[in-house]
């Protein structure tokens, strides 16, 4: 699979997770893995998924707007940065955000999420 599709085959699946399932993003990051989500570094998947989970919303709805992808290394990993918009449920006007994953591969062949930074864009 070409990096662009993977990249793109990825971010659908981690944001309709994140829209509909938060708990299940937990299979996608490991214990070395680390969020930094406006500028609170937290690290292992259990700490990432509980912050996750305890966001102040129960619903929301991504919108992805770009995807852009690099190599990244000679161990196979991609680098992945997304922009878009985030709409919360109630809330009249959507957030736009940007999020950057750097992918590692595992030994089965999949890949999990290393490094996950996420910022909202104020204009």
């Amino acid at each position: 699979m070409d990096p662009d599709t993977l990249a793109k085959a990825f971010v659908e699946h981690y944001y309709s997770t994140f829209d509909n399932n938060r708990q299940g993003l937990a299979n996608l990051y490991q214990d070395a893995s680390m969020l930094t989500f406006e500028g609170q570094k937290i690290q292992g998947a259990p700490s990432i998924v509980a912050k996750l989970t305890s966001l102040p919303f129960q619903q929301c709805l991504h919108s992805i707007t770009t995807v852009d992808c690099q190599p990244s290394g000679v161990n196979g990993g991609m680098l992945v940065f997304v922009s878009g918009n985030l709409q919360l449920a109630g809330e009249q006007h959507a957030l736009k955000f940007s999020q950057m994953f750097h992918l590692m591969p595992t030994p089965q062949g999949s890949y999990y999420v290393l490094n996950d930074i996420f910022r909202l864009n104020y204009a």
